[in-house]
């Protein structure tokens, strides 16, 4: 596989105390209504839905594409109870926070500020990053971007690396149905959006440990023509990691402003290396861990990114892979992802 088909401004701040709110969310963990408390933070130009949970170092969670907060939820009460303030937002496109229609407002200079304004908005001189698939790729620029703030950085599922118009239009890909290279239009959002429910279905099984390793990858086995839906497996029924009352809080987050913003960061990758000219070649030099599911389709897209991936590290703390697991770690394998996030904060404390 083309290692090179990979992809995953400084903010004025305002907080609304005023506004902060307690919100029942449906989380079923022994029967139990969980209650989460949410803040509204103005800042670099949007308004983030953020879960400020604990008191302590701060430590904030990024979910990717296409999620929201609820994907960490089985993880904030043992971050809190470790010691920890725990901040996990909507990134900018997503459920309760602000989502601008247009492309340019998604950039990675601005994602990165959108983390980096959080904690100035919370009244913290550092803070630790942890991120998922796309929260991945905003967590390891944010480390590059704010080394003076960000103080240590983990990510989950997706690898570093300096995306380049080879993520978009592989060699070789021409005639194949490349996702990223479909995420450009926006008939993928029309697509995405005619039915959340079957949207999340798909995607979530896809990527999922319930379905055999290379599923996703199945995708290039269909014409460029296709539409993304249309060359992915639908599953009879939900993967026992995620109840109904999950899956249905997790579609709604999507039914205000469906699939656009998410599906816009995609839309800014043919700009990533342009904007962020001085990161070529430049090491993390922070604190770092990574961990992946051993059966996700992810760490097909490069066979040697290992090797490539532990070379952007000063100081990689471990490197560990779930068995068992697929993409979406934090639910498929809650307990052992927890475990290695409270092993990496301990270590860097």
């Amino acid at each position: 596989m083309n290692k090179n088909i990979w992809l995953s401004c400084y903010p004025t701040i305002t907080i609304w105390d005023t506004v902060q709110t307690r919100a029942l969310v449906s989380r079923f963990i022994g029967g139990d209504m969980k209650e989460r408390s949410f803040k509204m933070i103005e800042t670099n130009g949007v308004t983030l839905r953020v879960v400020v949970e604990g008191d302590g170092p701060l430590v904030i969670l990024l979910h990717g594409w296409p999620q929201s907060w609820y994907l960490w939820r089985h993880q904030i009460d043992p971050l809190v109870a470790a010691g920890y303030c725990v901040a996990v937002p909507d990134q900018r496109g997503y459920g309760g926070s602000s989502s601008p229609p247009e492309v340019s407002e998604y950039t990675i200079l601005k994602l990165t500020a959108d983390i980096d304004g959080i904690r100035e908005a919370l009244g913290y001189d550092s803070f630790k990053l942890i991120g998922h698939d796309w929260g991945c790729l905003v967590a390891w620029n944010t480390a590059l971007l704010y080394e003076s703030t960000c103080s240590a950085v983990m990510g989950l599922s997706v690898p570093f690396w300096r995306a380049g118009d080879e993520t978009i239009n592989p060699e070789g890909f021409d005639d194949k149905f490349w996702y990223i290279r479909y995420f450009q239009s926006h008939r993928a959002d029309d697509e995405l959006n005619a039915d959340l429910e079957r949207s999340f279905r798909i995607l979530s099984y896809g990527l999922g440990g319930d379905s055999p390793v290379g599923t996703w990858m199945t995708q290039l086995e269909h014409p460029s023509s296709k539409r993304l839906l249309d060359v992915l497996p639908e599953p009879e029924a939900l993967p026992p990691w995620i109840t109904q009352e999950d899956f249905d809080y997790q579609v709604d987050q999507f039914r205000k402003n469906g699939f656009r913003g998410p599906t816009n960061w995609y839309r800014n990758l043919p700009n990533h290396n342009s904007l962020t000219a001085q990161l070529e070649g430049k090491p993390i030099t922070q604190p770092a861990a990574f961990i992946a599911g051993c059966d996700d389709d992810v760490l097909m897209y490069d066979l040697n990114w290992r090797e490539r991936f532990t070379n952007s590290f000063e100081d990689l703390r471990f490197l560990e892979l779930i068995e068992g697991a697929a993409h979406w770690l934090q639910v498929e394998k809650p307990v052992e992802t927890t475990n290695f996030i409270l092993r990496f904060l301990e270590e860097v404390a």
